[in-house]
This record gives structure tokens, sequence and C-alpha cells, in this order.
């Protein structure tokens, strides 16, 4: 076993693993019963599998993770096991062959989910804690990867949920704030973390400057007026830019950040005579303090949404970047975590002493290469729990989908 990462040895704290397990079920089921039910079958996002995949995996992953790959237990379904084992991410703009009669009825799926999450409900006190909390952070993971297929159903074709107002906040000023050099530590060394987390490395960041808010709409428009690319969530009504929020279109929120791909963000970035941050940047301006040390978070060492951010599904959609003034980093800069990922000039490559999941061996390692780049942070549908430090996701750098923002850095 890799370092104690899957297998502990160690027992549970089995009814806090039983409360994580039914709080991050609770929100799949929810966000599953948001389609209506015709929509199930259909692709929102044309890179991505139907919906339906999706209602399978994430009970297929638990079953095959925890009680077929950890414990050895026997296969009660084969084809679905394989069927519903493992997504796709193809090149952006390809296009998927299958049609909506080659996937299973949504009964039998139910009937295999129903079987599936009763047997690792029976295996919970077996399993170690690890491998526990990779299904339960996998989950979480879908919770938020669904809530992006959500976004491109049609609004009167999906159901919404109760919705919190936006906060009122003031308009930002948009200062660069200067980060003195010092160290950044990426990774780590032990506790629960996914592959690409290991091993932990210090990294020594030259002085530099960043945007105190991600970019927001006012900004990008600018750069659209002067024939920048358009992001994927605006739609022009007249002479008026409006938004489309995950449940509605409304006019185009100025203070909000723009979400964009990274090839939008980089092209802006020259635009503007700037450059996007590096994952070690990225680092030190959220962690770093003044005094040398580094933070858990970028507030402090302990977690509280709607105090810190904007993440946890409290609001579904961002809100202004003025908002959360207590989530603020020791130097000052604003939602380095929540309200929207951001993009990095990272490529997604491994650190050294890198080693794959002996059960999920090409959950990071397939992505390595010169497409997929790191974003940092974290949106406002994703959990708390992905908000670590040493959390990495990563997506292709034309990946138009995510709820992904940017801001700039430059050299001093």
């Amino acid at each position: 076993m890799v370092k104690g990462r899957i297998a502990s040895g160690i027992m549970p704290r089995l009814v806090e693993i039983r409360k994580e397990l039914s709080a991050a079920r609770a929100c799949t089921d929810h966000i599953f019963s948001l389609f209506q039910p015709e929509t199930l079958y259909e692709r929102p996002i044309p890179e991505r599998h139907r919906v339906v995949f999706y209602v399978g995996h994430v009970e297929a992953f638990d079953w095959n993770q925890i009680c077929r790959w950890t414990l050895g237990q026997p296969s009660f379904h084969d084809t679905f096991d394989s069927l519903f084992e493992a997504g796709i991410d193809p090149e952006v703009g390809s296009q998927q062959a299958d049609v909506p009669s080659d996937w299973p009825s949504l009964e039998e799926i139910r009937q295999y989910n129903v079987r599936a999450r009763e047997s690792v409900d029976r295996a919970l006190e077996n399993a170690s804690e690890a491998v526990l909390r990779m299904a339960i952070e996998h989950r979480w993971m879908h919770a938020e990867t669904t809530a992006y297929l959500l976004h491109h159903v049609a609004c009167e074709r999906k159901y919404s949920p109760s919705l919190s107002p936006s906060p009122e906040s003031p308009p930002p000023d948009h200062v660069m704030i200067e980060i003195p050099g010092g160290m950044a530590t990426l990774g780590r060394r032990d506790g629960f973390g996914w592959d690409n987390e290991f091993g932990e490395h210090r990294e020594e960041v030259p002085a530099f400057a960043i945007s105190k808010y991600k970019v927001t709409n006012r900004q990008y428009e600018k750069f659209v007026e002067q024939g920048g690319p358009v992001p994927p969530f605006w739609v022009k009504r007249g002479d008026r830019w409006f938004l489309l929020t995950l449940f509605r279109e409304i006019p185009l929120p100025p203070h909000w950040p723009v979400y964009v791909s990274l090839s939008h963000a980089r092209a802006y970035a020259q635009w503007a005579g700037l450059s996007l941050p590096t994952e070690a940047q990225f680092h030190r301006a959220a962690y770093g303090t003044p005094s040398g040390e580094e933070r858990a978070y970028p507030w402090a060492e302990r977690i509280t949404n709607g105090v810190h951010g904007n993440f946890d599904f409290r609001f579904w959609d961002p809100i202004p970047v003025t908002a959360n003034p207590h989530g603020d980093s020791a130097f000052g800069v604003s939602q380095l975590v929540g309200n929207g990922w951001e993009w990095t000039s990272t490529r997604f490559h491994p650190f050294e002493g890198f080693e794959p999941y002996p059960t999920y061996p090409g959950y990071s390692a397939r992505f390595f290469d010169d497409d997929h780049f790191i974003v940092k942070g974290g949106a406002p549908t994703t959990a708390s729990c992905l908000l670590r430090r040493s959390f990495r996701n990563w997506f292709r750098q034309g990946y138009p989908h995510a709820h992904a923002g940017f801001r700039c850095v430059q050299n001093i």
C-alpha cells in the first residue's frame, strides 16, 4: 500500500463517517432530483456522458472501491460495475457516439443503486477510514460537476431549489497587492489526500503583485468590446449582456467574477499586460503571511461557510467579489477560496515522489500532459472538505464549462 493512504489499519470514527457520507449522498440525490426526468438521458455538455451515467456512477464508485477492490466482495452486477465505473475527459469539441437507448432504464439503475448503497453501508465498519473518505470526497466532486451539467440544461427543463439572495456589497477597487518574496509549501506529507497531493515540497517565490479581486464581468466586458472572446455563460439581448446563472437568466452582474476557460483568461491577461499566477504564487498569496508562517486557509486555521467564502452550496451562483471580507488572506487578497476556481499557468504534473492509488491508478496519472492546468480555490458548489491547502483540481485549458475565473499577477 502507498504510505498508508488507502489502508490505515485504524478504525474510522464510524458515526462521523456515516454522517459525512449521508450528507454527501443527500446532496447528490438532491441535485439529480433537479433534472426533469426526460433530461437525464440528454447530454448537456457535449464532451461528457449523458446525465444518466452519473446517476449510476456515484454508487458504482463507492461499491467498486469499498466492497469489491478493497474488501474483495464478489460482484452482484458485473455489467453495471463496468458501465458506471469511470467517466470520460475527451478533447474539447469532441462528440460522443452513443444514443439514449444504449443506456439502461432508470428503474434498472435505481435498483442497482439501492443494492450498492446497502452493501456499502454494511461494509463501513470493515473498510479503512482512508478509502471511505475517498468515497465521500469523490461524491462531493460529482455534486459539483453535476451542477455544471445542470447549468447547461434549459431553465424550463429543470427545477430550481430555494436560493439565497446575493449579498449587497460595494463596488470593488481593483488594485494590485504586493506580495513579498517567500516560501510556498505545496502538497502534503501525510494524512488523507488524493495521489496528486503527495509529496510535500517547498518553493521559493520571488516578490510579485496580484489582483486583490478576481477579474469581474465589468472588467472582462471591456475586453469583449475590443474583440475579446465572449464568456460561455453570457448572452446578448439587443445591446445588453445577460448572464445564464444555474437557474435563470439575469442582467450581467458587473461585480461578480467572470467564468471563462484558461484560453480566455490567458488572452485577457495578455491584453491587460499582465499574466496568470503560477500554482506557487497562488499559494504564497493565499496561505502565506508577512511573518513567513503559512495558514491552513487564507483567513486562519478554521473554516466557516458564509463568513469566509462562497462554497458548500450556500449560493449556487457567484456573489460580488467584495463579499466575504473576513475571508481575505494575510496580505489582503480577497476570495482566494470560494466564488469560483482560479486558473493558474501551471500544468497538471505530479510532484516528486508521486505514487498512484492501488485501487484508483487512473485518478491523476492519465491527465498528466500539456493540456490540463491546475485550478485552485473553489467554486460556489465546492464542498468545504475539498478546500484544504494541498487539494489540486484541474481542467483542460480550453474547457469552457467549469465555474472557474482568474486574477492576474505582475512581477515586481
